[in-house]
């Protein structure tokens, strides 16, 4: 009986011939099979696994490339109602009674089975790219009224008998995604979408041009993308490879990925129940955007490397990755980034400028702080003077005994704390009187008393970190 099922179940799939493939990335696709969508396994197992892990990190990679205002991150991430441009509410409640006689696929909120029906039209559209102004020579109202029933009511169509015409099909493909409750690339991305157009590069001296950057425009196309919910996502994905193909045959059909973002671009990303004069001087930048949509769909399905990174080290626990910034740290491999021992010749080179520091300061200190106790001695053994106060305060305006800039290395800040001169005199001289046997005797021998005197101050000082 099973067997039985199975066997029906695959003749129906014949008759369609409706082969959908959703693979992961390791999985070698037939080519001759339209693919919905290929995840990386593990940048899909963190989108459902850790919502909030992976929503954060596609908006921190997001921000990273766009300049969002607060108003509009917080219409992005959900936070806030989408603000997007408005018509009368005279069409408003035009558009509303003519959703009401609404169908399981017509003005119908997205779903995977209305995907399903609506994928026979796209199945057939694929098979005419040849037909000359497809998608813009409307088709006839009396069989698109009856391809429409026969969708409406869940039916399996055999396109291929020459009952309809492309035309007719690519009108109610058109009409389909024009009656959605919501724009397929949604109200809460709209914003995005112009930003996204305005990116540009910049020349040598940093100032922006007028240069399109395409690469982050495809890099922020593949991370909004990945926010889109998967039922858009699924037939956005289908859309452009048929408009892609399309565009690839304008010698035939003469509709180039401009022509068909003019006529595409009022049902997919105008906001619902505008008028042309609603979007300010905005149609140009969307239909462009579309057209590079189209021009580029190949590529913005798939998942940053820096993003299949992250998720992967995510789950096996080794460092992660969290933006493209990182990813460059990484020199180009694949494995998750590891905190690196300093490498033996960074060692030698810290270990000679050390010693190099060392060496200069025990010559030098070693005569200076002689020379600078027994000045010190004198100047507080006078009477309390005007004149006194004056000279102990310009001994503690002197420079720091600390090791010159050219000794100074990026290992060592430890030491580099505010000592003034005269404090630290005060220190050696005053506040050690235990001391003054050995100290004397340290002045008979400067060598001597730069390894007793210096010892815990300034010669150790380029030596720790």
């Amino acid at each position: 009986m099973a067997a039985q099922n199975v066997s029906q179940n695959n003749h129906k799939l014949d008759r369609r011939g409706t082969k959908c493939s959703v693979f992961n990335s390791q999985e070698k696709p037939n080519a001759s099979q339209p693919v919905i969508f290929n995840p990386d396994f593990f940048v899909e197992r963190l989108r459902h696994e850790h919502p909030q892990a992976f929503a954060d990190l596609i908006l921190s990679n997001i921000t990273r490339l766009i300049d969002l205002p607060g108003a509009e991150f917080s219409q992005l991430t959900g936070e806030s109602e989408p603000r997007v441009p408005s018509s009368s509410g005279f069409l408003r409640s035009l558009n509303f009674l003519k959703r009401k006689d609404k169908g399981v696929v017509f003005g119908a909120p997205l779903t995977e089975e209305g995907i399903a029906q609506i994928y026979q039209l796209i199945e057939y559209l694929s098979k005419n790219l040849q037909v000359e102004g497809l998608f813009r020579v409307p088709g006839h109202s009396l069989r698109q009224a009856a391809l429409r029933e026969m969708l409406n009511t869940g039916s399996e169509i055999d396109l291929e008998t020459g009952d309809f015409h492309p035309n007719d099909a690519a009108t109610l493909l058109k009409a389909y995604l024009g009656e959605l409750p919501e724009p397929l690339l949604t109200h809460r991305h709209y914003h995005v979408h112009l930003k996204i157009g305005e990116l540009t590069r910049f020349d040598d001296k940093g100032d922006k041009t007028n240069v399109p950057d395409k690469e982050r425009q495809i890099e922020a196309f593949q991370l909004l993308f990945m926010l889109l919910p998967p039922a858009n996502r699924s037939l956005l994905k289908l859309l452009l490879d048929l408009l892609y193909h399309t565009a690839r045959n304008q010698h035939i059909n003469k509709m180039s990925a401009i022509n068909l973002a003019t006529m595409f671009a009022p049902h997919i990303i105008w906001p619902k129940n505008v008028l042309a004069s609603d979007l300010q001087g905005n149609i140009e930048k969307l239909n462009n955007g579309v057209a590079f949509l189209i021009r580029h769909s190949q590529k913005l399905f798939k998942a940053p490397v820096y993003i299949k990174e992250y998720a992967r080290s995510y789950f096996t626990g080794s460092k992660s990755l969290q933006s493209k910034d990182d990813l460059t740290l990484c020199s180009g491999t694949k494995n998750a980034v590891t905190v690196a021992p300093p490498s033996p010749f960074m060692k030698s080179i810290e270990s000679e400028v050390s010693s190099t520091c060392t060496a200069k300061s025990s010559e030098t200190q070693t005569y200076t702080e002689t020379a600078l106790r027994e000045l010190y001695q004198q100047v507080n053994n006078m009477p309390e003077s005007a004149k006194k106060k004056k000279l102990i305060r310009q001994f503690e305006k002197q420079p720091l005994l600390t090791p010159s800039a050219e000794c100074r290395t990026p290992f060592s800040r430890k030491h580099w704390r505010s000592r003034s001169l005269g404090g630290m005199i005060k220190r050696k001289v005053l506040g050690s009187q235990v001391l003054t046997e050995k100290e004397n005797s340290s002045l008979q021998s400067p060598l001597h008393s730069s390894s007793i005197d210096g010892q815990g101050t300034e010669n150790t000082s380029c030596e720790e970190d």
